[in-house]
């Protein structure tokens, strides 16, 4: 029997009560000469940058001391990202000899390349498993929905087998224990340290959610933050990586600056909420009625990111908690990532637009257009339905399973742009109604680049399929598009509805036959994207980072 490295790995990964049956050997991963050249090659769709922030210089010398506390506390988030997604991290790299391939490796948390479908670059690796490292590799559905542990579902948990070769869900407070304590020793030393009491407390909670598995109480204490200039998201957060349920949280950490100038100008827009979700374009059972009050939208600089968020495409904003019961009580933090956001604009939206968007629009994409399209998407997160209407206590997220996360992203997308288009009616935001629209589209481009294995990029897919068939903007001969304004607010209203719809109903096979329908890349769009390959523009950003 032939086994790859990471399925032979992830048997031996939890020795404690999870240790599974004999394995053979594992292989040794190396990449051929075609694939050496491959790997460097991808490398180029990468822009590095080097990750800092002018913000840093005017903080406090207490929050000065506490940043490399907070940095080292984030690198042990993404060794425990490496295990989740692929395994452990140092015995993989050091079989790859070939410097390109070991860094491209290392930008994608494993051999599989997340902007490419997640096809394997070496490979011997063979095809990656939709739950990653999360579950067993030899677990089929059926054995999992035959398990009795209500535990299985629950988002701080592995799958794993017992010695008896049985399944097992063990919380990620045993599974990662060493690790989980060091972070919780480095959170604590540096809560001790902080002239901010909310963010200490916040800070001393997670460190005490690593260890008992629970995290309510931390993300509560996460919302209470107001004064903080230094902030910290870490821990077991999306569920991106479990494409098999979308049940597992990855592990993932950014550690951020707060731009308090930027912070006060977005502070009005949370007081809008509840208006926004009341106008949505659906009936009343859609759009329940909804808590703004303790919402907030600030801007931050980041200085370290690590685990999910680092691999792959790189995330510019944030949405959190995740937990339903708090967004339902409280509402959410919106944080944008400003120095980020500049880095994407200026190294590929901009050179996007000016190869794919017709010269008499190029005018209309702009970063504050750009900058309120992904701060938008994130408020949109929190508008629509958390439960399936008429069956309380079903989660969308579980209903909808491993289409959760795309088809949430689908509707931040386009809520978003629907909130600006409102927004903008009620005199609430100011420009050219048609640098959203254009910067919007242009997006749609920059997005659909990280591939269908992303839920980004099947997102993007599904939306510019609907707005193609709506009319919404013209191709030329020459693979220019311009958009057309009344029929792209059709369409924006028209997916509004079709996604909200989908979400309340808790409609899987619908959700489903919508991305098989439409969330594939079309030849004559291919064609546009392969130009911009051809010209060098960078599908994403890398980090360099302390």
């Amino acid at each position: 029997m032939k086994m790859h490295f990471h399925a032979a790995l992830a048997f031996g990964l939890f020795l404690f009560a999870c240790k599974g049956p004999e394995t053979e050997a594992p292989i040794v991963l190396q990449a051929s000469p075609e694939e050496v050249k491959q790997a460097e090659e991808r490398l180029k769709t990468y822009a590095e940058i080097t990750l800092s922030s002018d913000l840093e210089a005017g903080l406090a010398k207490e929050y000065k001391e506490m940043l490399p506390l907070l940095k080292e506390a984030a690198k042990l988030m993404d060794e425990l990202f490496w295990i989740q997604a692929y395994g452990e991290k140092e015995p993989f790299l050091a079989q790859l000899t070939n410097p390109a391939v070991r860094r491209f490796a290392e930008i994608n948390y494993g051999p599989w390349d997340r902007l490419n479908d997640n096809a394997p670059f070496i490979g011997m690796a063979g095809e990656k498993p939709a739950g990653a490292n999360l579950y067993p590799p030899n677990m089929s559905k059926a054995e999992f929905d035959s398990l009795p542990d209500p535990k299985k579902t629950d988002l701080y948990t592995l799958i794993r087998r017992n010695s008896e070769g049985r399944l097992q869900a063990v919380p990620y407070s045993l599974a990662f224990e060493p690790q989980l304590k060091k972070a919780a020793d480095l959170l604590n030393r540096a809560a001790g340290m902080c002239p901010d009491p909310s963010l200490a407390d916040y800070l001393r909670k997670r460190a005490a959610a690593f260890l008992s598995n629970n995290y309510y109480e931390s993300d509560l204490a996460w919302m209470r933050m107001k004064s903080n200039p230094v902030d910290l998201v870490i821990g077991p957060i999306e569920t991106y990586e479990d494409k098999l349920y979308g049940y597992k949280a990855g592990f993932e950490a950014y550690v951020l600056i707060k731009d308090m100038e930027w912070s006060r100008k977005l502070e009005r827009f949370t007081k809008l909420l509840p208006g926004l979700q009341a106008g949505l374009p659906v009936p009343a059972e859609f759009k329940p009625t909804i808590s703004g009050e303790a919402s907030e939208i600030n801007a931050y600089d980041v200085v370290y990111y690590a685990g999910e968020c680092n691999s792959g495409s790189k995330t510019i904003a944030i949405n959190l908690p995740n937990d339903e019961r708090i967004q339902q009580e409280l509402g959410t933090r919106r944080l944008q990532l400003k120095n980020v956001i500049r880095a994407k604009f200026d190294k590929i939206m901009t050179p996007i637009a000016q190869e794919l968007i017709d010269s008499t629009q190029w005018k209309h994409i702009t970063f504050d257009a750009f900058f309120s399209t992904i701060m938008f998407h994130e408020v949109a997160h929190g508008l629509g339905v958390k439960e399936v209407v008429g069956k309380p206590g079903l989660l969308v997220r579980n209903a909808l399973k491993e289409h959760a996360s795309a088809l949430e992203e689908g509707k931040a997308d386009i809520l978003g742009l629907y909130m600006i288009h409102q927004l903008h009616t009620m005199g609430e935001i100011e420009g050219n109604l048609q640098d959203y629209y254009v910067t919007f589209m242009a997006g749609i481009f920059r997005s659909v680049r990280f591939g269908a294995a992303s839920a980004h990029g099947q997102a993007n897919m599904m939306r510019f399929n609907y707005f193609l068939q709506q009319g919404a903007f013209q191709r030329s001969s020459t693979g220019k598009y311009t958009i057309n304004m009344a029929k792209m607010e059709a369409a924006m209203k028209g997916l509004s509805a079709l996604i909200l719809t989908l979400q309340g109903q808790g409609d899987y096979e619908g959700v489903q036959r919508a991305f098989a329908e439409q969330g594939g890349i079309g030849s004559e769009l291919q064609s546009d994207l392969d130009r911009l390959s051809k010209l060098g523009v960078p599908v994403d950003l890398v980090f360099k980072q302390d």
